[in-house]
C-alpha cells in the first residue's frame, strides 16, 4: 500500500541503483518524500535509513502497478536503464528504454503527475546512434517528447559516463589493474567527459524546482574530457601501480568485444558497448551551468575514493562544501 505524505512526493524508478541512491539522499535533505519501487525489498533496505523514503515492492513494467505507484506523486524520475541485453537484436534495450517510457508517460498522465525527469545518454539518437543502446535511448527520448503533451512537462538528461564511489566504470578498471600486469584496452581512443554522480543528483534536484528546465534536454558532463587510455593510465597512477596498458587497434578491439560477448559469461564488454564507443561521449551544451551548477573534476574526486576511504563521507563532504 502506497502511503501519502504532506510534503512533495517524488517517485524514482531505478532509485535503488548507483545514481538513484544519490538522488534519493539529496531529495530527502531538501525535504521531499521519496517513493522507490523495487523487485527485491531486502536488497534495498539500506535506503530505509533515510527519513521520508518509502520502498514499494513492484514490477515497474506492469502498467497497472505503475498506475498505483504514481498515485499522489508530484514528480517522477526514470533512471531505469541497461548497458547490455540478453540477446543481440535490440529488443531488450527497447523494452527498457522505449516501452517502459511509454507506459510511464501514460501512468503520469492518468495520475496527473506534472513533471517527468528522464535519464538518457550523451549521443543518444534514434536514427543515427551506432549501437542498440544509443538508438534505444534516443527512441525513448522521442517517445517522451511525442506523448508528453501540455499536461506533462519533461526534462531529459544526457550524461557522459558517471563516476563516483561505487561506480562501475572507474572501479572496474581499478580492479582489473590491481590483478593484471598487462591490460589490453579496447577502443583506447574513445573519448569521455566523466561527470560526478553528486553533480548528476544535484541536476535532477535543481530541475524539479526550476521551470526553466521544463521541456528541455540537458547535457551533463565534466570539466575535462579524456581518451579511455588516459583515464586508465590515470587510475594506475592514483593506485601507484606500474602496469602495461596496451591500446588495441580497432580489429582487435572488436575481436575482444566479440569474445566477451559470446564466449565469456557476464557481458563485461560487448559488441554493442564497442559500437557505442564509436562516438565521443562529450557534450557541447553545458546543462549543469544552465541549472546554476559547477561540474566537479574527476582528478579531485577519484583519488579520494580509490584509496579506500569512507565513500559516503566523501559525498557528504562535497555536498557540504558546495552548500547543497
Amino acid at each position: 500500500m502506497v502511503s501519502k505524505s504532506s510534503s512533495r512526493t517524488v517517485c524514482i524508478l531505478g532509485g535503488t541503483g548507483f545514481v538513484g541512491r544519490q538522488i534519493a539522499g539529496q531529495l530527502v535533505q531538501r525535504g521531499y518524500s521519496v517513493r522507490i519501487p523495487t523487485r527485491n525489498r531486502e536488497r534495498a533496505r539500506a535506503l530505509l535509513v533515510l527519513p521520508g523514503v518509502e520502498l514499494v515492492t513492484a514490477d515497474v513494467h506492469d502498467e497497472t502497478v505503475l498506475l498505483r505507484l504514481l498515485a499522489g506523486a508530484d514528480a517522477a524520475i526514470n533512471l531505469v536503464g541497461i548497458l547490455n541485453e540478453k540477446g543481440h537484436d535490440g529488443s531488450g534495450f527497447r523494452k527498457v528504454h522505449v516501452e517502459l517510457v511509454e507506459k510511464l508517460v501514460r501512468a503520469c498522465q492518468e495520475n496527473r503527475v506534472p513533471h517527468l525527469l528522464q535519464m538518457s545518454a550523451l549521443k543518444a539518437n534514434a536514427e543515427s546512434g551506432p549501437s542498440h543502446y544509443l538508438r534505444s535511448k534516443g527512441a525513448g527520448e522521442r517517445t517522451l517528447k511525442n506523448l508528453a503533451g501540455d499536461d506533462l512537462r519533461y526534462t531529459i538528461f544526457q550524461p557522459s559516463v558517471i563516476f563516483g564511489p561505487d561506480d562501475s566504470f572507474i572501479n572496474r578498471f581499478a580492479n582489473l589493474l590491481r590483478i593484471l600486469p598487462v591490460l589490453p584496452l579496447a577502443r583506447p581512443k574513445a573519448r569521455f567527459a566523466p561527470v560526478f554522480v553528486a553533480d548528476v543528483a544535484d541536476a535532477f534536484c535543481a530541475a524539479l524546482k526550476n521551470h526553466g528546465a521544463y521541456d528541455r534536454t540537458l547535457q551533463l558532463y565534466g570539466p575535462e574530457d579524456y581518451s579511455l587510455q588516459e583515464i586508465v593510465v590515470e587510475i594506475a597512477r592514483i593506485l601507484n601501480l606500474k602496469r602495461l596498458i596496451v591500446g588495441l587497434p580497432d580489429i582487435l578491439s572488436r575481436t575482444q568485444a566479440w569474445i566477451f560477448d559470446y564466449l565469456i559469461p557476464g557481458k563485461i564488454f560487448t559488441l554493442d558497448n564497442y559500437r557505442s564507443m564509436a562516438v565521443a561521449s562529450v557534450g557541447t551544451e553545458n546543462g549543469l551551468a544552465a541549472l546554476g551548477l559547477t561540474a566537479t573534476s574527476m582528478r579531485v574526486v577519484v583519488p579520494r575514493y580509490l584509496d579506500g576511504g569512507d565513500q559516503q563521507r566523501l559525498l557528504s563532504k562535497f555536498r557540504r562544501k558546495r552548500g547543497r
